[in-house]
């Protein structure tokens, strides 16, 4: 049993779907599960929708709505389904009614609320799914609607809920395994579930690799395959460095560090269950099918680079605190890091003196406050407009002179921070965010002059 996880582009209108039900034909001996995110930018649209509509401007919103109601018709439409008496029709019309709904609701309350931004959030799943469903039986693919709300269960932290894990691996065994066992493929919504209260959540942006992720540690299948618009995970950004090779293989540790320092590919949660279950994970491009994209084991091959990708993080903030009394005192780490985790704010990198410690954050909304608290223990200052680089391989800490290639590379570059101890399997460090392409292209004609074949392409 495999599962194939389609992101936003691999649905994004009639043609991407006529290629999903030929790549669901080709694996049916493999008895494949469905994840669908929603259609192309159909979120980002519900949550515009839903922010218009409560700062009062209630027809603004029902237009906006509308014109998604038209856009989702007319890809149904071009696939010969959503005509009037058909089921996915009246599954349209009652989403966008309800939507509607909220529309008014959000309008007369003037507060957008967590809970609120959930459900409107989970109607472009619902709405891609419904599609989906019916585009497989027109191909002569026996397939079966599920509900994702009742088998990913999760905690009430509305917008970036955590699936509970053993309740969520039990519904999914008891909806989706006697679904397969009659043959047909489930199509489930990634991204959404519900509380215990069966309220309805999101598991955060990028979410859908999770929801593939935990259906297939839940069935324990083969291999779980996340289709996307890319060839695999590349050697870095092909749009900062055009001749990028695409990694053939890679360890999950490899590509979770990978996906943490801004890799687009695929979502760091993903890789938890599935390195849990050790189901492989391969990414492949839904509009290349016959290539074979990347595969993430639990293994890690031999390889001649010693350097597999190199991934960043733009709008990055570092904040300096330094002070005399972090002299052999005890406990100042913990004032400082209590500070962050007040404001739930998360740090990325960190490096530390003898009187002064520098760290990363990306989430600036409550820095201001931060800034004020961390004066009480020290002198603090910010420094914006920042890029983290990070240069991930398997054990890059033993090998001798990698360092130097890393930053002869980039010798005439002022380096803010680097970080390395922390890790065997990357190489990080700060600059100004100006100088990032110029970064990123210098190290990566360095670091992958010659590709170990067994690994790239």
């Amino acid at each position: 049993m495999i599962v194939c996880k389609f992101g936003g582009t691999s649905v994004q209108d009639a043609e991407a779907m006529m290629r999903l039900a030929k790549i669901i034909e080709a694996q049916r001996s493999s008895q494949p599960v469905v994840v669908s995110s929603a259609m192309g930018k159909t979120t980002n649209k519900l949550l515009e929708v839903a922010r218009t509509a409560a700062e009062g401007k209630q027809q603004e919103a029902l237009d906006l709505l509308a014109s998604l109601q038209d856009s989702h018709i007319k890809e149904a439409r071009k696939l010969g389904i959503a005509l009037s008496e058909d089921w996915v029709a009246e599954k349209i019309h009652s989403y966008f009614k309800e939507m509607q709904d909220l529309v008014h609701g959000l309008s007369a309350l003037g507060e957008l609320t967590p809970r609120i931004t959930d459900a409107m959030a989970s109607y472009g799943e619902r709405l891609s799914t419904a599609i989906l469903t019916q585009v497989l039986a027109n191909q002569g693919i026996p397939s079966q609607l599920m509900d994702a709300r009742k088998c990913v269960i999760t905690d009430n932290n509305f917008v970036n809920a955590n699936p509970l894990q053993e309740k969520t691996e039990a519904a999914i065994i008891k909806h989706l395994r006697p679904v397969l066992d009659e043959g047909k493929v489930p199509v489930f919504q990634g991204f959404i579930g519900s509380n215990e209260e069966g309220i309805t959540t999101t598991i955060g942006r990028g979410g859908s690799d999770h929801s593939a992720s935990l259906v297939g540690a839940a069935l324990e299948a083969d291999e779980i395959q996340i289709w996307t618009d890319v060839d695999g995970i590349m050697t870095t950004d092909p749009r900062m460095v055009p001749e990028a090779h695409r990694v053939k293989e890679i360890s999950f540790n490899e590509a979770a560090e990978l996906a943490y320092f801004g890799a687009k590919v695929l979502h760091p949660a993903t890789i938890i269950p599935a390195v849990r279950k050790k189901i492989p994970v391969r990414v492949l491009n839904s509009s290349k099918p016959d290539q074979d994209g990347t595969i993430i084991t639990n293994e890690t091959l031999p390889c001649e680079n010693p350097v597999k990708a190199i991934a960043y993080k733009t709008g990055v903030t570092v904040v300096n605190i330094a002070s005399t009394r972090m002299l052999m005192a005890y406990g100042f780490l913990r004032k400082i890091f209590e500070i962050f985790d007040h404001y739930k704010v998360s740090v990325d990198v960190v490096a530390t003196s003898e009187v002064s410690v520098s760290l990363t954050v990306d989430e600036t909304s409550a820095l201001q406050d931060i800034v004020t608290d961390l004066k009480k223990i020290g002198e603090v200052n910010v420094e914006g407009s920042r890029a983290i680089v990070c240069c991930v391989g398997d054990n890059l800490r033993n090998i001798p002179g990698l360092p130097y290639t890393v930053f002869g590379a980039l010798q005439d570059m002022d380096i803010h921070m680097i970080s390395q101890g922390a890790s065997s399997i990357n190489i990080t460090f700060v600059i100004r965010e100006d100088r990032l392409p110029e970064a990123v292209r210098r190290l990566h004609d360095s670091l992958f002059l010659k590709v170990d074949p067994r690994i790239f392409q």
